[in-house]
């Protein structure tokens, strides 16, 4: 049985090392070359990005923390009308580009922005000596517009957390006289505390990688040195230092959040039907519309109203044959993406299912699912100069080869290519496909696997005809959420985009640069939409899960 399923368990681990690739990569050229303009950036720059970067993950955690825990507390703990439908709506902020939102509340509040003009209308100001307003084009900023759009993360683990809280506990803690701020202190946040250090590390991780709103804010960080270090200077041995650097840092955040629920087993976990929800009335009512909503209209209605407006406005200049080829690149792209990326899960899932019964190969196995799962922590832009180099070396040997061969050359195969952005997508989302398919293979019970190997039914037949017709919802699911993060990537698209090619999200960055978002408003509505799907999807079928378990 072993040898009849080799291959497949061997072409996984190769499968796996595909993914380690840019891993591999940065590592190697983190300790080769010279050292000079690392040099400079350390007796120059380096502080102030690794400064700017720590007080960005500071910022963006804090002001997350403040938006999403009051916000889960009361969609969690009270009834009131809207409260269901803003457990799903408290979420949609995540459809929103960070560097859309940064462009937005620019034009929106700056000096020549439309309320500061109100302002200085209203009280007849005239210089900027007359008044003072804070700056929107800066750190600080940056921490705002990442914080609103990043929150939900925090928001939703915390909801469910707190539905998920046994109220056995709470009652007991009140029969022996605890007051309603010892029981939050002594029960409900250490309950709630692991739940929330996930969703910190989430922020923490994505804001540490985003590169569009800092670029746009002209924030220096360790993104955008990378950007520096490489297509200003060329150096690919500085930029992988640094990604050294910025990866380690990311593995910090991953420490310390799985340090945080080192002890999450022993915590009570109630499923019982929880009783009718605490009614709000008078103030209080208002107050938790007033948060609520003025929450969610600064992070989404506000900007996509916006959005919209200029989109009916510049309807004749977005609409055009750029357009239509943007769109079609970023849908070829991500559909062959989503394709590959789901094929390699699949065959990762399939090679452990058949190592059941071999200790060395399921450990091996398992082992490859980690690793491969891996690459939705790397950033983009990591992701891309790690690959930049062994595609590039590939791309030699093929010219080499052939020019032994005496045959013409073919071009940047692979570093210049539609290749390396198929590679690097599959890479950055294949832990979603392995988690979507992880869940629809649980259902499917070994003994339907054992009853097809003693029906002669091995391999690839028993794949075909046993697990794919059972597993196609979880198929679709993982297919759709790859496709969707694939048009909406920017980071790495930037980097390892071909010559004259523009998805969706390379467009609308470009115009978001020039401070003319009002002619690609079009298109970022595209993304915007395509951004809801998913949202929308997860947040409903956590919220029925956690009604289904209570």
């Amino acid at each position: 049985m072993k040898n009849r399923f080799l291959a497949w368990q061997n072409t996984a681990v190769f499968a796996t090392l595909i993914v380690l690739l840019p891993l591999l990569a940065i590592s190697y050229h983190a300790f080769d070359g010279e050292m000079e303009n690392l040099t400079h950036l350390w007796n120059t720059m380096l502080g102030s990005y690794v400064t700017n970067s720590s007080l960005l993950v500071i910022g963006t955690v804090f002001l997350s923390l403040i938006f999403a825990l009051p916000s889960a507390w009361i969609v969690a703990n009270y009834q009131f009308f809207g409260q269901k439908t803003l457990q799903w709506l408290l979420c949609l902020p995540l459809a929103m580009p960070a560097y859309l939102i940064a462009f937005l509340y620019t034009d929106l509040l700056d000096y020549s922005g439309t309320f500061q003009e109100m302002l200085r209308n209203l009280f007849g100001w005239n210089t900027p000596q007359d008044y003072w307003f804070p700056k929107i084009r800066t750190l600080y900023g940056a921490c705002f517009v990442l914080a609103l759009v990043l929150y939900p993360y925090i928001f939703l683990l915390a909801r469910v957390a707190l539905l998920e809280q046994s109220e056995n506990l709470t009652h007991s803690a009140k029969m022996l006289g605890a007051t309603p701020s010892q029981i939050f202190r002594r029960i409900t946040f250490p309950l709630i505390r692991p739940a929330i250090a996930v969703g910190m590390a989430l922020v923490a991780m994505e804001t540490l990688g985003d590169f569009g709103t800092v670029s746009y804010f002209a924030v220096p960080t360790l993104t955008t040195a990378i950007y520096d270090s490489w297509l200003g200077f060329h150096d690919l041995g500085t930029a992988s230092r640094i990604s050294i650097f910025m990866l380690l840092m990311i593995f910090l955040f991953i420490t310390l959040e799985q340090y945080s629920r080192r002890k999450q087993k022993s915590y009570q976990r109630g499923y019982e039907k929880k009783s009718a929800f605490k009614q709000l009335t008078g103030w209080k009512l208002c107050l938790a519309h007033t948060w609520c909503w003025g929450l969610l209209s600064m992070a989404f209605f506000i900007p996509l109203g916006r959005l919209l407006y200029w989109a009916y406005d510049y309807f004749e200049q977005s609409w055009n044959l750029d357009f239509v080829q943007f769109a079609l690149n970023s849908l070829k792209v991500s559909v062959i993406a989503s394709v590959v990326t789901v094929a390699i899960a699949l065959l990762l899932h399939f090679a452990h299912r058949l190592s059941l019964n071999s200790k060395f190969w399921l450990k091996t196995t398992r082992l490859s699912l980690q690793i491969s799962s891996l690459g939705y922590a790397i950033p983009g832009t990591v992701l891309a100069i790690g690959l930049l180099s062994p595609l590039t070396f590939a791309d030699h040997q093929l010219h080499a080869l052939l020019k032994s061969l005496e045959l013409s050359p073919v071009g940047l195969i692979f570093s210049g290519s539609l290749f390396a952005l198929v590679l690097a997508y599959t890479i950055r989302f294949l832990a979603m496909a392995i988690g979507s398919l992880e869940t629809s293979l649980g259902r499917i019970s070994p003994s339907l696997d054992m009853a097809s190997q003693t029906m002669g039914k091995n391999g690839v037949v028993m794949f075909k005809k046993i697990h794919i017709p059972l597993i196609s919802k979880g198929i679709i699911t993982a297919a759709l959420m790859v496709f969707i993060e694939s048009m909406k990537e920017l980071n790495a698209s930037l980097l390892l985009r071909p010559f004259n090619f523009d998805t969706l999200a390379t467009h609308v960055f470009t115009f978001t640069s020039d401070e003319q978002l009002e002619r690609a408003a079009l298109p970022a509505i595209v993304l915007v939409l395509v951004g809801l799907i998913p949202v929308i999807w997860l947040t409903r079928s956590l919220i029925s899960q956690s009604q289904k378990e209570r």
